[in-house]
């Protein structure tokens, strides 16, 4: 073992609620009923925050915020007051970074004319659009609230606020699409001149409604052509590719996503929310009670927490391996030891294996997959499971 040296700290918010629940999402969302109140689930919150410094109170004094990300669920159903009154709360208990990134995910079917300026004054300083698609067929498809029109005005409407750093969230092997559609949803949204795009594969995932009842998806070698082609693409457009889904302009790489891949800590808020903290004799993960209610109604006491475990030693190194690795440019050797407090030693022999099978370089500083072992992630991470 050697010792474990605290990496960055961010903070996940999450908002449960959406309009209506899409058939391929497994995240933990509910359609929103119309009786539930903002105000009180705000409260809840910063409750939850007081219950998780307390409990972690040796593990982050003196830690500030490098980011900060609202995701759900759809959280601009939140209006830019309460998100303002959840940012102030934050702020008066925990230091933030001079640069702190703050986002927000928002549906472009849920954000009103204003809205945008107002989140900007709240603290709001970085916008995830869920577009998914650009072709109305296809958001219909996919249970989508929102027309390609609309996703368009509401990213307008964003810049024109004062936004100049927001992604948008793209898919590709959508039922029955093919590259030129693919192709066309990322001309679209080129065309919105967006700081950072999110491009990933539809995936049927279970206890979804697209799993009980599979819609006719692409095969794996068109869906691998879209992949290749739109990656051409994006990186003509000047979007470098830094993660597996995940491409940028110079200086705008998310931030708080990249303290989740690098093995950094978070901690966690919310409905069903998950958090990662590391402390002196170990790392733990806490998860929140699922269901909005059920958290709510246990906002003051221990039972909003739906599990805290520490991460074994025999995990750590698998775990780290399965989020450094899909970093294209990968992750510092020297990072390994001080984010796991385990030696290198503990990964040397399927590290080994992995270099001579071609899918991670020879390389005595970087822990970085080769094109091939990027193609073949799931079976380079898989050479680390204990």
């Amino acid at each position: 073992m050697t010792r474990l040296v605290p990496p960055p700290l961010s903070l996940y918010v999450h908002i449960p609620w959406c309009v209506r629940k899409c058939p391929y999402c497994d995240f933990n969302s509910h359609a929103t009923r119309g009786g539930e109140s903002h105000i009180d689930y705000t409260r809840t919150l910063l409750a939850d925050l007081d219950g998780d410094m307390a409990d972690f109170a040796d593990a982050i004094a003196g830690r500030a915020l490098t980011s900060i990300f609202f995701g759900g669920g759809t959280p601009s159903l939140f209006a830019p007051a309460l998100i303002g009154r959840i940012l102030d709360g934050v702020a008066a208990r925990l230091p933030l970074a001079s640069d702190v990134e703050i986002t927000l995910e928002t549906n472009p079917g849920t954000v009103e004319h204003g809205r945008f300026a107002d989140y900007l004054v709240a603290g709001v300083n970085r916008l995830s659009f869920g577009v998914q698609s650009f072709d109305d067929a296809k958001l219909r498809r996919l249970g989508r609230i929102h027309s390609a029109a609309e996703a368009e005005s509401a990213i307008q409407l964003a810049r024109r606020a004062g936004f100049d750093n927001f992604n948008i969230d793209l898919m590709y092997a959508l039922p029955e699409q093919d590259l030129v559609g693919a192709l066309a949803d990322v001309e679209r949204a080129l065309a919105l001149e967006p700081a950072h795009i999110s491009h990933y594969q539809l995936t049927l995932e279970p206890n979804t409604l697209f799993a009980a009842k599979p819609p006719p998806l692409p095969d794996d070698d068109d869906a691998w052509s879209m992949q290749e082609a739109c990656q051409a693409r994006l990186a003509e457009a000047g979007f470098a590719q830094y993660e597996v889904s995940a491409y940028a302009r110079d200086g705008r790489r998310s931030r708080h996503n990249l303290n989740y891949w690098t093995f950094g800590d978070y901690l966690a808020i919310g409905a069903g929310a998950h958090g990662k903290i590391t402390a002196a004799d170990g790392i733990r993960r806490r998860w929140k009670t699922r269901h909005p209610r059920a958290y709510q109604e246990a906002a003051d006491h221990a039972a909003r927490i739906g599990g805290d475990q520490p991460v074994p030693e025999s995990e750590r190194g698998f775990e780290y391996m399965l989020n450094a690795l899909r970093l294209i440019e990968g992750t510092p050797l020297a990072d390994f030891s001080p984010r796991t407090g385990l030696h290198l030693s503990a990964i040397e022999a399927p590290r080994r294996e992995a270099i001579d099978r071609g899918w991670l370089l020879d390389d005595a500083h970087r822990l970085r997959t080769t094109d091939e072992g990027q193609r073949l992630l799931n079976d380079v991470t898989a050479l680390f499971l204990n």
